[in-house]
């Protein structure tokens, strides 16, 4: 199959891994732990508070405009997060990672707390737009990290467990957040400060990576990678908008979709989602042991993806609604780390903070428009089931595009984003 082997562009990227640093033993653990659980906060951030918006709600019922308002508390940092982390990814590459990691995850306490003792509705939403800025610095810190730290199989190994860690953190924030929110609404803000334990030992335990000098071999390497690979790499954000409505519609509309079916126990509904968080989970590990390369992979994974969202449109009761959504969940497992990998793999050492900034934006911008487009399909063919068969559809044409396309291009350059998403 073509793209089974990295082509010599890919490769030398993935050879771009800067300091050699340990790859095993605790301080490796450590290192490997502290980048996962930095990759964690931004999700934290995004799930953390859903249960007590209800309670939030009910505080500031008086406030004109509360209804809209208080749900921006849980939207706004994914929105900000996805207009400044190309900015993020530019001070990254000027900076340094390790620092502005640590700076980041400081004021990530700061501002996450900050609704402890604000009153005002629109402080609180002020201080979660500036979460958002430092979940930003944080995750494009952390995925650069990674890409820095470790090449070839290592790196798609730790960015699969990246999303591995995410998707799993997602359900025990969920009921960190309404286990904590029993308590008051304010209360889960407090765990906000566990980044404050994070920040001394992402201090100590992260080496500060630095370029590789050129080596005799290759005198033109570095005229080769002054210019950023622009054109490439917003083929990889295309797909990466599109694939980040795919990722959260299961995680975002699947209460919907139950609820359209009969189900209003939250027990079951809880239990669905854990099962499709668990798929999701598992789809990462299958990435991760394959071993193929990640462009190569991306039609076949879009393709289950896409058979995931038709069972569930075709679903006449939730326990085949659940079923397509596990399929789905074992696909957009495997197409987050492959489109990462693939991103990283374009970018030299130089260009790394500021190209995972560019991915990491059209991440979260698509995971923030994913429930408006849905709603806008949902109008337009009358259920919302419609409108993830609808989905389901452009995932299958955008697979059957990236296969084709794929098959035309030149074998040399199998590896390459097809130039009609380039």
């Amino acid at each position: 199959m073509p793209g089974s082997v990295p082509p010599p562009a890919a490769a030398a990227a993935e050879d771009a891994a800067p300091s050699p640093v340990a790859v095993s033993g605790p301080a490796h653990r450590l290192r490997v732990t502290l980048l996962m659980a930095g990759s964690c906060l931004p999700i934290l951030g995004a799930v953390l508070i859903a249960p007590v918006l209800p309670k939030m709600q009910d505080h500031f019922g008086s406030v004109p405009g509360a209804k809209a308002l208080v749900p921006l508390a849980l939207t706004v940092p994914a929105l900000a997060l996805a207009l400044l982390a190309p900015f993020a990814g530019v001070i990254v590459d000027r900076l340094g990672r390790k620092r502005l990691l640590i700076v980041a995850t400081v004021l990530y306490a700061l501002f996450g707390t900050a609704p402890l003792w604000l009153d005002s509705l629109g402080g609180i939403i002020a201080s979660r737009a500036l979460v958002g800025v430092a979940e930003a610095a944080i995750m494009t810190c952390c995925t650069t990290l990674i890409g820095d730290y470790y090449s070839g199989h290592r790196r798609v190994k730790y960015l699969a467990l990246q999303t591995m860690c995410a998707s799993a953190s997602a359900t025990v924030f969920f009921v960190l957040g309404g286990a904590a929110g029993s308590a008051g609404w304010r209360v889960p803000f407090w765990v906000y400060a566990v980044s404050l334990a994070l920040a001394p030992l992402m201090a100590t335990a992260l080496p500060d990576p630095a370029a590789r000098p050129a080596t005799v071999e290759a005198p033109a390497a570095p005229e080769v990678r002054r210019p950023f690979p622009w054109r490439q790499l917003r083929g990889s954000c295309v797909l990466t908008f599109f694939g980040a409505m795919i990722f959260y519609t299961v995680p975002v509309e699947m209460s919907y979709l139950l609820d359209d079916l009969g189900t209003k126990n939250s027990g079951v509904i809880g239990l669905a989602t854990a099962l499709a968080s668990a798929a999701t989970v598992g789809g990462a590990i299958t990435f991760a042991r394959l071993g193929r390369s990640p462009d190569g992979m991306l039609p076949a994974v879009l393709a289950v993806c896409g058979v995931g969202f038709g069972v569930m449109f075709m679903a006449g009761n939730a326990p085949l609604l659940v079923a397509g959504a596990v399929i789905n969940c074992v696909g957009t497992g495997m197409l987050l780390p492959a489109l990462l990998t693939g991103a990283m793999s374009r970018l030299a050492f130089e260009d790394r903070g500021r190209g995972t900034g560019l991915w990491t934006a059209a991440f979260f911008a698509g995971e923030f428009v994913c429930p408006l487009v849905l709603l806008a399909v949902e109008s337009a063919v009358g259920s919302l089931a419609g409108a993830v068969g609808v989905l389901g559809l452009a995932a299958a044409l955008v697979a059957a595009g990236l296969l084709a396309a794929r098959r035309r291009a030149p074998a040399a350059e199998s590896g390459a984003l097809p130039e009609s998403l380039a």
